[in-house]
């Protein structure tokens, strides 16, 4: 396994715990106790992933973690907290959070996402001689995921950090239909009790972006199970969404 994660936690006890657990899970674990350490650590290392507390001497967990995307840092992220609140959730990815975790929380339910999270992050196309892994595209809608750059037909498109997420899953699963529950595990990361909403919440501000103004519109709803990218006519396309 060997993937290195950061542990950044102003609570001793808690800091042990973590360096233990993971430890014990085969992960190579560093840890600091401040926000500014943990940026500083978390900008000059190498991580697979980031345990990052939320409420943090020097430097609040969400402005390290604004930072590290403003930086171009990529690697996953989990938010450690103890608010449970959905404002607070909802800030945090649209901040670039890949997932969310409450205190106090299972040892084991954390080592799962951390899991997903890591297997998410090896996703990728293949490599082929004509387009690089990290270029997608369907029709006239390219995507660099490593830039994090969209453009349709010539012309740029700003997404959130979570509407990007979830584009390039779709992109990545293109033609495949997609449910809403595996569309929150992969791309939120985290279950919401039953409630799928956000997920219609955000393919409407996806299809406002990337469908409302080009054609053919590439996002398409499967009613009663999920969505699907794909290049269809617009004769074809049922959707129970409004755009």
């Amino acid at each position: 396994m060997n993937e290195n994660i950061l542990v950044v936690d102003d609570e001793q006890e808690t800091r042990w715990l973590l360096e233990q657990e993971l430890s014990h899970d085969g992960y190579a674990v560093a840890s600091a106790a401040t926000g500014r350490e943990g940026l500083e650590k978390a900008l000059e290392g190498e991580w697979d992933l980031i345990l990052l507390d939320v409420i943090l001497p020097e430097l609040s967990g969400m402005e390290v973690l604004r930072r590290l995307r403003a930086a171009g840092k990529r690697m996953p992220v989990i938010m450690v907290s103890g608010r449970s609140a959905t404002p607070d959730k909802v800030a945090a990815l649209d901040q670039g959070a890949n997932d969310y975790i409450t205190k106090p929380f299972a040892i084991e339910e954390l080592l799962a996402r951390i899991r997903a999270c890591l297997r998410y992050a090896k996703v990728s196309l293949p490599e082929t001689s004509s387009r690089p892994a990290h270029l997608l595209h369907i029709d006239k809608l390219e995507v660099d995921t490593k830039a994090r750059t969209v453009v349709r037909s010539g012309q740029p498109i700003d997404l959130t950090p979570k509407e990007f997420d979830l584009l390039v899953y779709m992109l990545e699963r293109t033609g495949e239909v997609l449910r809403r529950e595996e569309l929150i595990q992969q791309v939120w990361g985290y279950d919401f009790v039953g409630d799928t909403n956000i997920t219609d919440v955000y393919i409407g501000y996806l299809r406002k972006k990337i469908d409302q103004s080009f054609r053919p519109p590439l996002i398409h709803t499967v009613r009663g199970v999920g969505y699907c990218l794909r290049i269809e006519s617009e004769d074809g396309d049922e959707d129970d969404l409004d755009s």
